[in-house]
């Protein structure tokens, strides 16, 4: 276990890298800069502004220094949106939004999602499961920003039960959770009904109803433990893209969280702010991958995480 950690963690220091890379040239390749929409700035100007934030330097040079300053825990200044500013604090700042919302929507996504499969493939064929399997298949083809809109027109226009904007009180954490929790909640529910589906039919789960155990023990205690590690496979990547926001929905109710304010670093080209969140991002995804993994031992036993197969 420790050696495969270790390798772990090798991988994810030139994933890291490549991803920092791949990020950086093409950032530099969209033509401009962060001060070129500058109004009353002489040429002169924005080149002493280029020079010294060293953007005048050749690109493999500022990418030689971003790396080494990024391994001393510095990932530069704000050029543009919060000039001068440390691009580390402006991240503690906005990831806790982020991650409150995020937390409160995986929260919904994995207590709603894994019942609904569950239930779906307990009444297989009947109406209730045709029912179940609409709906999550309509989650899964509405795109988040349809369902934002939708629940923002509904609940925040019309009806003016809940706020549509900023995180004034917990009513307001109703609608932009529901709305990133509504799509993970359907394709767990889909998720989940296939592996329940497959779990049923085996062996273990004949011999258990012939000796007579309850049906609801037999679903929810034995065929729902095996069933549950796909939906952990899908956690991982899901619980890093919730934590670090949701780009549509924070901008839909004016959420001041890290998804809306990378696309607004996009917009303003704050490099170092672009550079910051995009290397988060990947680290946040690789570590949950390999808490998955972990995680994979305490659901079913049999799994050796080194080797990739039942020992």
């Amino acid at each position: 276990m420790a050696w495969h950690i270790t390798q772990r963690i090798g991988q994810a220091i030139l994933v890291l890298f490549i991803v920092a890379l791949l990020t950086f040239v093409l950032m530099n390749t969209v033509p401009g800069s962060p001060f070129m929409n500058e109004k009353a700035q002489s040429p002169e100007v924005i080149e002493a502004l280029m020079a010294k934030y060293g953007l005048d330097q050749p690109k493999s040079v500022q990418f030689k220094n971003y790396i080494v300053n990024m391994l001393k825990g510095d990932f530069g200044v704000s050029l543009k949106m919060q000039k001068n500013r440390e691009v580390s604090e402006i991240l503690k700042e906005m990831f806790p939004t982020s991650a409150k919302i995020g937390v409160i929507a995986l929260i919904w996504a994995v207590l709603f999602g894994v019942p609904i499969g569950s239930i779906a493939a307990y009444n297989r064929g009947n109406k209730l499961d045709s029912f179940l399997r609409i709906i999550t298949t309509l989650g899964i083809s509405m795109p988040s920003f349809v369902v934002a809109t939708i629940l923002l027109v509904l609940f925040g226009v019309k009806f003016k039960m809940l706020p549509t904007m900023g995180l004034t009180g917990w009513s307001s954490y109703i609608l932009p959770c529901f709305s990133l929790a509504f799509y993970p909640m359907c394709y767990i529910g889909r998720l989940s009904r296939a592996s329940m589906l497959d779990a049923i039919n085996q062996d273990y789960i004949r011999t258990a109803r012939a000796k007579g155990v309850k049906a609801g023990v037999v679903l929810f205690k034995h065929a729902l433990r095996n069933a549950f590690i796909p939906v952990l496979t899908y956690l991982g990547p899901l619980t890093a893209g919730i934590l670090s926001g949701s780009f549509v929905v924070e901008n839909v109710f004016a959420i001041p969280g890290m998804g809306r304010y990378f696309i607004q670093s996009i917009l303003n080209r704050d490099y170092p702010i672009i550079m910051a969140t995009t290397v988060f991002y990947a680290a946040l995804v690789i570590l949950m991958n390999l808490v998955v993994d972990i995680l994979y031992r305490f659901v079913d036993p049999r799994i050796d995480i080194t080797k990739g197969v039942n020992s």
